[in-house]
């Protein structure tokens, strides 16, 4: 079946998963401020869509653009924390239902979001790894280097993964030695060179170390394959991330046990450990990734999308503009995407957590996320991501432990 294109809307027994359908999209990062932990995360006044609608307003003598995103209610879930619309904003109609939602979850992490977000709040603590020089602990470099076979390694700091792979990829691809490093999240990452040290090494690696840090626990084990020269070093689409499962089923397990196709579009599936879905699409870039969810659209069930770019490209590069100007594209697609939807179907639109770009650093921000879905009016601040969670279970019949339905 082809995609389903305004004035070419197919009847509902046409899916191959039954009569319902509904989109959920993750605005990876696109946090609005306002968590009431944040101080604790050394995050107290970071606040990803207010802070680049004043950037906006300062530099580029203009206000930040979001017409569609503005009618389903994103300026008024900010309004629920911070009192007003972001900088610049006018008041607008809204068509649809909002709320903001706070996390409960010990992380600022992206599977701490996602899971809470599904039903599954992360209430334990992950590891972290300091961050001093020589941050990884001899032992576990000792049986990766002994394991995999390795020379030796790089980097073992916290980094932008940008930058340490400019500063060490030459050397790296002299030496055979992969670049390990991390941040401020539970994350352990190693770039290499896709074509000098290999894909599938560094896969096989990332698997090594992936079973070498459950105990302490960490969250993600991520290859960061990039391609080039010195100078000229890019990353590439092959990114692929080794989280750990949930400890329990989410919302995607029990919609998937209910019969319904459960579609996870981009990282989605590594991040939920490839558990709960009946079909992973990759795909990389937010262009890719709306030609590849309007591809999958027949499918019908939950279809997931995660749109990276917001977080990988501008929050953690620090780059407000750009950053902006992806949000202003990206409601423009949303624009477009409206037409092409059914009356009946359900669109929710959420964050997993905050990336200021202003803000000191480059990690994640602690914050609140905006929580747009169909219907009509304001639901308030939630306690908690795992409202979300319940609310597309309800849609598809489906009742979760944690959360309460929103609506």
């Amino acid at each position: 079946m082809g995609m389903i294109r305004g004035g070419d809307k197919r009847s509902r027994q046409d899916y191959a998963f039954g009569v319902k359908r509904l989109f959920w999209f993750v605005l990876d990062s696109v946090g609005i401020g306002g968590a009431p932990d944040a101080a604790q995360f050394g995050d107290d006044g970071s606040d990803t869509l207010g802070h680049i609608a004043e950037w906006f307003l300062s530099r580029e003598n203009r206000p930040l653009v979001l017409p569609n995103l503005q009618r389903r209610g994103l300026g008024e879930s900010y309004r629920l924390v911070h009192g007003r619309l972001p900088s610049g904003w006018s008041e607008m109609p809204v068509t649809e239902a909002f709320a903001a939602a706070t996390e409960i979850s010990t992380g600022k992490d992206t599977p701490s979001g996602h899971w809470e977000m599904a039903g599954v709040p992360a209430r334990w603590d992950w590891a972290y790894f300091p961050d001093t020089a020589d941050c990884f602990p001899p032992e576990l470099l000792a049986h990766l280097h002994l394991q995999c076979g390795l020379p030796g390694s790089l980097g073992h700091c916290h980094a932008s993964g940008t930058d340490i792979i400019r500063k060490l990829g030459e050397t790296s691809m002299k030496t055979g030695k992969p670049i390990f490093y991390t941040s401020a999240d539970s994350v352990f990452q190693i770039a290499a060179h896709e074509e000098t040290f290999g894909l599938e090494q560094l896969y096989r690696l990332c698997e090594v170390a992936r079973a070498a840090l459950l105990d302490p626990l960490v969250g993600r084990v991520i290859a960061r394959p990039f391609l080039g020269e010195e100078g000229n070093f890019i990353r590439t689409g092959n990114r692929k991330d080794y989280a750990v499962p949930p400890p329990k089923p989410t919302v995607l397990e029990r919609i998937k046990e209910r019969g319904f196709g459960v579609t996870g579009v981009g990282k989605i599936g590594d991040i939920f450990a490839h558990i709960g879905l009946t079909r992973e699409v990759k795909a990389s870039g937010h262009g890719e990734l709306w030609s590849v969810t309007r591809d999958v659209m027949d499918d019908g069930g939950l279809i997931m999308t995660n749109f990276v770019d917001f977080d990988m490209l501008y929050g953690h590069r620090r780059d407000p503009r750009g950053y902006g100007m992806a949000l202003e594209e990206w409601d423009r697609q949303l624009g477009l995407f409206l037409d092409e939807m059914d009356d009946d179907d359900f669109l929710l639109i959420t964050a997993d957590h905050g990336n200021d770009p202003t803000w000191p650093g480059t990690d994640h921000t602690r914050e609140r996320v905006p929580v747009l879905l169909n219907g009509q009016g304001s639901h308030g601040i939630r306690d908690s991501f795992s409202d979300i969670g319940a609310t597309v279970g309800n849609f598809f019949g489906v009742k979760m432990d944690e959360g309460q339905v929103i609506g």
